[in-house]
């Protein structure tokens, strides 16, 4: 990974995590305080999804590795295991093909 895409990979990871539903949202959907469904979780869950693609889109310049970092699919696995994403949601098939593609178009 290249030494000026280091700020950049860290402002990325830094702007998922605030809104990331899996630290703590995910822990209530697991004790049963809040279900998978919850339109709480949808709204903050879409955000996410949608935040994430934006930063995949705009990342120009990101390498492979740089990329490989920023994969959402681990992120994406639990989130459809924990019922609060289906595989074929569209936000999600839109987030995948957008990593695909910048990982296509990476040094």
């Amino acid at each position: 990974m290249s030494e000026t895409n280091e700020p950049a990979v860290r402002q990325a990871i830094a702007t998922l995590s605030q809104s990331d539903p899996i630290p703590k949202l995910l822990q209530q959907v697991k004790l049963g305080k809040m279900k998978p469904t919850d339109a709480g979780l949808r709204a903050i869950t879409e955000a996410w999804l949608g935040t994430y693609q934006k930063i995949i889109e705009t990342g120009q310049g990101f390498d492979r590795a740089t990329l490989r970092r920023l994969d959402p699919a681990p992120r994406l696995d639990v989130l459809i295991e924990a019922g609060v994403l289906t595989g074929d949601h569209a936000a999600v098939a839109a987030l995948r093909k957008a990593f695909e593609q910048a990982l296509a178009g990476a040094k």
